[in-house]
């Protein structure tokens, strides 16, 4: 679904991203980890056509939508408004908002409510609601447990696992919690400044003494 080759994003006479390469499959769920400043969310606005790259290719096979950090919903629309957005690009069909409240059942309360007064958790259930509006098949989630409790982000990714696997939606999960996302996704990369340094299976990863203590607070047993 996405495949990144030789990938090089550079911000004046800044490099962000030198010779990036990642792939996700149909039906995937990967993660990339890396500190604050690493370029995940550089990868991310290219992968979305927001930046363009300065070498090397990309490809997004089906239709991306992203999951934003920091959320960015639209504080003075209602939860409802904000989901139609997502979708305003089907056309009429496309705003019904129907599955959305299936798929998030905690958003029915608050759909009239101002989407800027709901809390941190219920802000990134939007967030989610909104971009699977577009009818994904590879949805992009940049840092989903920014600044929520753990029993919040927990309910999140039982949605992003369900999600995943009853409709084969593929995900790239952009993380700076390197335990959550080794724990959630099949395969992970690791970045830093602007390059892959590690990638494998999440398992192979999280057992790294590398890995361990730069991202996992102690060296492996």
């Amino acid at each position: 679904m996405i495949a990144v080759e030789g990938l090089v994003v550079r911000y004046g006479a800044a490099t962000a991203l030198d010779g990036v390469d990642l792939y996700v499959d149909a039906g995937e769920l990967v993660a990339l980890i890396g500190p604050n400043g690493a370029g995940k969310s550089t990868l991310v606005n290219t992968l979305a056509g927001i930046v363009r790259p300065a070498a090397g290719r990309y490809e997004v096979r089906g239709r991306i939508a992203v999951v934003p950090e920091g959320r960015e919903v639209f504080p003075d629309l209602s939860v409802d408004d904000n989901l139609r957005l997502g979708g305003w690009r089907n056309g009429r069909r496309g705003r019904d908002t129907s599955a959305i409240y299936e798929l998030l059942p905690d958003l029915v309360r608050v759909r009239r409510q101002k989407a800027g007064l709901l809390s941190g958790g219920q802000q990134q259930m939007v967030s989610v609601g909104r971009a699977l509006m577009a009818r994904p098949d590879v949805l992009v989630v940049d840092e989903l447990s920014l600044g929520l409790a753990p029993l919040v982000v927990a309910d999140l990714v039982t949605h992003l696992r369900e999600l995943n696997a009853s409709r084969g939606i593929a995900v790239l999960l952009i993380e700076q919690n390197a335990r959550l996302a080794l724990e959630l996704c099949m395969r992970a990369y690791v970045l830093e400044a602007g390059r892959i340094v590690l990638h494998g299976p999440s398992a192979e990863l999280a057992g790294s003494s590398a890995v361990a203590a730069a991202y996992l607070g102690g060296a492996t047993t």
